[in-house]
């Protein structure tokens, strides 16, 4: 499986005129180190997490919106009418809905098909999940469109995210050599994904220069990925065209009630990422854009400015929460009830306040929460989930 760009494409465009891309946005999962604003009935993709006014999902679809000609939601059957009611713009045809989680290769792979049906094979399709923070959009329109030509070319595309640090809670893409395609100055083959390492691993791999986050973020020509998934994984792929083929008629629902259960449960980056890594055929643009994956209430308490006066000033304060605060610089509190919250000699705390779960914590005990999660599902406290 070799997918080296062929000779008879056409030409790529230049960066500023790098094809639209279709864009397809993946929003699902729970969300559960931030338990308890995120659940599974209102997860971390619907929230508005730092206070701008939007959610991430919409944040999410706004940095791409002068770069889509096309934009395809997949979403889980229960968040339907709420990605509705947030994205009104959003044709009821680029909705789609899983009966169940099958992992991201379904999901991308089913719109890449339905793409693919209504707009060409040739055309480059992007996936970005929905529940991820950029501070620089231009930077990361400007990586869009690079990783656009490279897929016109024939490439499949990851955008690497410029590290920070010798985190172990990313995989990792190892770039090689430079690629000399027009309109994508910074491209380069990949030579492998890693799996999240320990700090020692993780810091070797910033010290040679050559390694970047793995974001999940790929950009592709629909055909490319079609084909690829076909070789590799061959049922998963008959099974989403089947789905396809149906799509816009009124076999839909039964074709997919009676496929979609049977379908292979894999990640995209294990479905074709690392395999077509390995044969040679994937390219990597770097991303310095202030990419953050709100993985917990550490991570969020960064993102989140400390009010500055008042009685909650040290305090960075996300939601309706009433809070006075002394001696309690660098706390975060989050609330969806409006209730007093009154810290006294507690710097750097986490409270969350929801109506039915108070979350008491600190940043260094955060990536804890899911187990508490994994817990109260063990316990079947389905309503606190």
């Amino acid at each position: 499986m070799n997918a080296e760009p062929r000779p008879d494409q056409p030409a790529p465009a230049t960066a500023s005129t790098a094809p639209a891309i279709h864009a397809i946005i993946p929003a699902g999962g729970a969300g559960t180190r931030l338990w308890p604003l995120s659940r599974k009935a209102r997860p971390k993709f619907l929230l508005d997490l730092t206070g701008t006014g939007r959610s991430l999902l919409q944040g999410t679809v706004a940095r791409l919106a002068p770069l889509a000609a096309t934009t395809t939601v997949v979403t889980g059957v229960a968040h339907v009418p709420a990605v509705a009611r947030q994205l009104p713009d959003l044709p009821e045809e680029n909705l789609l809905a899983e009966p169940a989680p099958r992992d991201s290769m379904a999901a991308i792979g089913l719109a890449t098909a339905l793409i693919a049906r209504r707009h060409g094979r040739e055309a480059i399709v992007g996936s970005f999940a929905a529940d991820h923070l950029v501070a620089d959009v231009a930077a990361f329109q400007e990586a869009v469109r690079q990783a656009a030509a490279l897929a016109e070319a024939g490439w499949l595309v990851t955008i690497g995210i410029q590290a920070t640090g010798p985190s172990t809670a990313f995989g990792y893409i190892h770039a090689g050599e430079a690629l000399d395609v027009p309109g994508a100055p910074d491209g380069h083959r990949v030579l492998d994904f890693a799996e999240k390492p320990d700090a020692a691993t993780a810091a070797r791999y910033l010290a040679t220069g050559d390694y970047r986050w793995n974001a999940g973020m790929f950009v592709v020509r629909a055909g490319v990925l079609l084909d690829h998934l076909a070789v590799g994984r061959p049922a998963l792929a008959a099974g989403l065209d089947e789905i396809a083929a149906a799509w816009d008629t009124p076999a839909r629902d039964a074709v997919m009630a009676r496929v979609w259960p049977g379908l292979e449960a894999i990640a995209i980056d294990h479905a074709i990422a690392e395999p077509v890594a390995a044969a040679g055929g994937v390219a990597t643009v770097p991303g310095n854009m202030g990419w953050d994956d709100v993985g917990g209430f550490d991570t969020l308490a960064e993102l989140i400015p400390a009010a500055t006066s008042g009685p909650a000033a040290g305090v960075e304060v996300l939601g309706e929460a009433d809070v006075e605060a002394v001696g309690a610089d660098g706390a975060l509190v989050a609330s969806s009830t409006g209730r007093k919250v009154v810290l006294l000699g507690v710097p750097g705390v986490v409270v969350v306040d929801t109506p039915d779960a108070l979350l008491v914590t600190t940043p260094e005990r955060a990536q804890d929460v899911k187990g508490v999660v994994d817990r109260l599902k063990a316990a079947g406290r389905d309503a606190l989930l």
